[in-house]
């Protein structure tokens, strides 16, 4: 079991759990609609609207048991896989169930129509005078407060259920997810989509040799943080939160704790971001969407907050510019943010590369010590692999299938997607279940906290704004046709 567990992580798993959901959607192209029994959450006034399965074909379900069916097949292939990972089955299993029904419940609430309606048209079709305008991601919303009454409040439910509580893999599974979808939309402006891949790697490449630096003489210099401490703090402040500081505290070999702490501290602060950032985008940067997008993937730390951050993001602009008369293809300011944040993880195994050689050849030598180039490989999020896959076969398809099958295609990328938004949410509850304050605060994590607020908004997310404006200033995307 040691050697299945090491071998199937749970960043191998949410690879394995993706492609999953992309082949079974493919078979959508033989003609076998295999993913229409999926349920999906409309915008409601009726409580008996507000569920059904995505395709028509499956109509006759209805939407309880196309929400059912949802839960079943999706616990058995988690619950499968988290067990072959070297998880317990059982609590897992117990934990799965509770995060998924508060998690799609609070989507449910989410989709009220005071809470999502965006258009006045929309607003007299359902009968209202008033919404608060923030679409169906409003779920993600009510999710993430849900999650952080439980895990603030309520820490004996929040430790029974602790083992079906892993956002790493709930959103790393969405990502996979999401490459296909991205790749359909980028098949018809291919063009633009090359542009902000590389937009996209000049972005990254600024942040990396700006931030780290930064937050470490930081950490060092007005802080007093020791090395063990001061580089990790710069790698999960400056570059991708959990997963950098984690590779991080593992190459120059500091203690557990530190990474632990760390993390923590990475997950409050998304948190805080999570909740923020979104609307001051859409207050600021309404009209220019895609550094929208970006600052988001710039600024927004762990994979979670800031592809969720993203998609609130999207949906906040795209309302706004809907009731102006202005229809964007969606899909573009969500594909941003997580097209810059994909090419900050790719650069995780190598950054924890370099500091490993630098500290077994200069700081921390000892005999014997040498920084191996398959620690490359070891620190690289493999979960990329999985969304640059699913992304390259679907664009592939798009561009070389004739009208019939591409239409095909997108109906499969489409039930997909609705597979995507799940995870979504399942990934706002459990970023707020671990989201304890109190906890952290009693472990003595303010001095840690005070480095990250003064290196975060003193001029993170700031720099981060103008790196995304430079690159991505006036590139728009493309109008829903």
């Amino acid at each position: 079991m040691a050697e299945q567990s090491k071998w199937l992580s749970e960043d191998w798993l949410s690879v394995w759990v993706g492609l999953l959901v992309f082949f079974v959607a493919l078979l959508g192209l033989a003609g076998m609609d295999a993913l229409g029994w999926v349920v999906t959450t409309r915008v409601w006034t009726d409580l008996g609207t507000a569920l059904a399965p995505v395709s028509k074909a499956y109509g006759g379900l209805g939407g309880v048991a196309a929400l059912l069916a949802t839960y079943g097949v999706t616990l058995v292939v988690l619950t499968i896989g988290v067990t072959a990972a070297g998880g317990n089955m059982k609590r897992f299993a117990i934990g799965y169930t509770a995060v998924f029904w508060l998690s799609y419940i609070s989507w449910i609430i989410g989709s009220y129509a005071n809470f999502a309606v965006t258009t006045p048209g929309d607003m007299q079709k359902f009968g209202i005078s008033w919404s608060l305008r923030l679409t169906a991601e409003g779920g993600f919303i009510v999710a993430l407060l849900a999650g952080l009454f439980i895990g603030n409040f309520m820490p004996g439910f929040a430790k029974w259920i602790e083992e079906g509580v892993k956002p790493e893999l709930y959103i790393k599974t969405a990502i996979v997810i999401l490459g296909g979808f991205l790749a359909i939309t980028a098949a018809d402006k291919l063009a633009l989509a090359t542009s902000l891949l590389y937009r996209g790697v000049a972005a990254i490449i600024e942040a990396y040799l700006i931030y780290w630096a930064v937050v470490y003489y930081v950490a060092r210099k007005w802080f007093g943080f020791s090395r063990e401490w001061a580089a990790p703090l710069a790698s999960g402040i400056s570059i991708c939160g959990v997963s950098a500081a984690i590779a991080t505290g593992s190459a120059i070999r500091a203690r557990p704790v530190v990474a632990i702490m760390v993390s923590s501290l990475v997950v409050i602060f998304a948190v805080v971001e999570l909740l923020i950032l979104p609307f001051v985008a859409d207050t600021f940067l309404g009209s220019e969407p895609m550094v929208a997008g970006a600052w988001m993937g710039l600024a927004v730390k762990t994979d979670g907050a800031a592809v969720a951050s993203g998609a609130i993001t999207e949906a906040l602009i795209m309302s706004k510019a809907a009731a102006a008369g202005i229809k964007y293809q969606p899909g573009w300011i969500l594909g941003t943010t997580a097209a810059v944040k994909i090419f900050i993880d790719v650069f995780i195994g190598i950054w924890a590369f370099v500091l490993a050689f630098i500290w077994t050849r200069y700081i921390d030598r000892r005999p014997g010590d040498t920084a191996r180039a398959g620690e490359i490989w070891t620190r690289f999020p493999k979960f990329i692999l999985g969304y640059v896959f699913t992304f390259a076969v679907a664009i592939v398809l798009a561009l070389s299938a004739g009208p019939q099958l591409t239409g095909s295609l997108r109906l499969a990328m489409g039930e997909a997607n609705t597979l995507r938004g799940l995870f979504f949410v399942l990934t706002f509850f459990s970023i707020g279940v671990n989201s304890n304050f109190g906890k952290l605060w009693e472990e003595g994590i303010g001095k840690l906290a005070a480095v990250y607020v003064v290196c975060l908004f003193g001029f993170i997310i700031w720099v981060s704004l103008l790196i995304s404006w430079i690159f991505f200033a006036g590139v728009m995307p493309p109008l829903a046709s």
